[in-house]
């Protein structure tokens, strides 16, 4: 069990892609997607997960999360029981000073949003930004991948 500290922002350009050493599909649902608390299940390439993740803080940056790996054929039946809609996203990782920051191009009824993801080891702690960073959207809901399952980015007026 820890706590997640993170900083999410809407990314530019797809720039980033120049800049990655890794990527990896990623596919994704959610067996309970309440405010208070998700449990998500994940299929990444030959691995998959299962994962509890806590209500955030006031200021979106912090909250509880545990993980287990769970075996990948396991995994695809849960996801069969999943609320709709499954995510599909290619997640892009970045090295950025000391931080590595998680670019997520998303697909299906979210195609055409890119999000970035960066962890910290405190809220305050200081990162290097990279320039095709564009608005940050830390603790805006609409943008958690739960919220995205229920209303997709193709709805959003």
């Amino acid at each position: 069990m820890s706590v997640e500290i993170e900083r999410k922002f809407l990314v530019k350009n797809d720039a980033f892609k120049k800049e990655s050493y890794q990527k990896k599909m990623l596919k994704q649902g959610y067996l309970n997607s309440d405010k208070n608390r998700t449990v998500r299940i994940r299929i990444t390439d030959d691995t998959a997960f299962i994962t509890i993740k806590g209500k955030s803080n006031k200021a979106g940056t912090t909250r509880f999360e545990w993980e287990k790996e769970i075996n990948k054929t396991e995994a695809e039946k849960l996801l069969l029981l999943c609320e709709p809609t499954i995510i599909e996203k290619t997640r892009f990782l970045i090295q950025k000073g000391k931080h590595v920051f998680e670019v997520d191009e998303f697909y299906n009824d979210n195609k055409g949003l890119i999000v970035a993801e960066v962890e910290l080891t405190s809220e305050n702690e200081n990162f290097e930004k990279p320039k095709w960073l564009d608005k940050e959207v830390t603790g805006d809901l609409k943008y958690y991948n739960s919220s995205l399952s229920k209303l997709p980015f193709k709805d959003w007026k």
